[in-house]
């Protein structure tokens, strides 16, 4: 029996169409043609010898056989990547440290740790999970030699904004707040102990509507926040990505809070100059953003 190679480039365009939610997108994404797009994934049925895609109102949606290729596929492209950047960066060595906003520790972090680690076995990598302040403190102090952080206003010469990401209210699945805009009652929030940007936001967001609040509960890591949220004691202002399946995202607009701004995601790296460790790092980043979040946030 002969057995099939698939197209690497046909399982890409596949991939990038469906995290995209359009193979529009993914034609300007990989720099190809609608056409060509087009012809990847007819070569995928060919191959298969199944029907992949079908349609969902204006757009494709995967078959049950396109869900097992698409999970197949990400696996073969992980590998394929990983295969590409050993073989390019052999010669690193060294060390380097990175450090992440919380709210990317259990997603972002998990994914970058593991595929530096199997492309570049010579390099150790060291990860840190903290708070704002606490990043650009470090990384200041010669501590980091990269982070992802939220801009916090203050110009960096160095510093790549990579995401724009929409704040939201968030709020409990199971043991939904009781309160209203229309009580006299504050509303509860949850949040991370002072100083913390994202709580002065949600603090000053709700002085401008005039809405009265009080600080149910904090905590000093972020699954603490997790936990009270979840639990009904108040509403917590984080991103709508990264948070448990217990902690649902709240209109804004039926629930009376105030709109939220759009919080920009920066690459900071330690100095300005040429640095392939920190550099080929940077790449892994961008990339690693790029699959898991909204296209719409990615900032090119």
């Amino acid at each position: 029996m002969r057995l099939t190679n698939l197209d690497m480039d046909a399982l890409r365009s596949l991939v990038t169409g469906l995290e995209a939610g359009s193979f529009v997108r993914a034609a300007d994404r990989l720099g190809r043609s609608t056409s060509a797009i087009s012809a990847h994934l007819k070569k995928l049925e060919e191959q298969t010898g199944a029907l992949l895609l079908r349609k969902s109102g204006r757009g494709l949606i995967p078959t049950e056989q396109g869900e097992v290729l698409l999970a197949y596929a990400r696996r073969l492209l992980v590998l394929n990547d990983e295969a590409m950047a050993a073989l390019r960066g052999v010669e690193l060595e060294g060390r380097i440290r990175l450090g992440l906003q919380q709210d990317f520790g259990e997603t972002i972090l998990r994914h970058v740790l593991g595929r530096f680690a199997r492309a570049h076995p010579k390099v150790r990598i060291e990860g840190r999970i903290a708070r704002n302040r606490e990043l650009t403190e470090h990384l200041a102090a010669g501590a980091l030699d990269l982070i992802l952080a939220w801009g916090d206003g203050v110009a960096r010469p160095h510093a790549e904004t990579v995401a724009a990401i929409p704040l939201c209210w968030l709020g409990s699945v199971d043991n939904p707040v009781a309160w209203s805009s229309a009580s006299a009652e504050p509303l509860p929030l949850t949040a991370l102990e002072a100083p913390c940007m994202l709580r002065d936001i949600a603090c000053a967001a709700l002085d401008g509507q005039g809405q009265p609040w009080r600080m149910a509960f904090t905590s000093s890591s972020l699954p603490g926040v997790w936990a009270a949220t979840a639990a009904g004691l108040g509403i917590a202002l984080r991103t709508p990505f990264g948070h448990p399946a217990s902690v649902r995202s709240l209109d804004a607009a039926s629930h009376g809070l105030p709109e939220l701004p759009v919080l920009q995601l920066v690459l900071d790296p330690a100095h300005g100059q040429e640095n392939p460790l920190t550099d080929t790092l940077i790449t892994l980043m961008r990339e690693t953003l790029r699959e898991h979040f909204p296209r719409e946030w990615i900032v090119s």
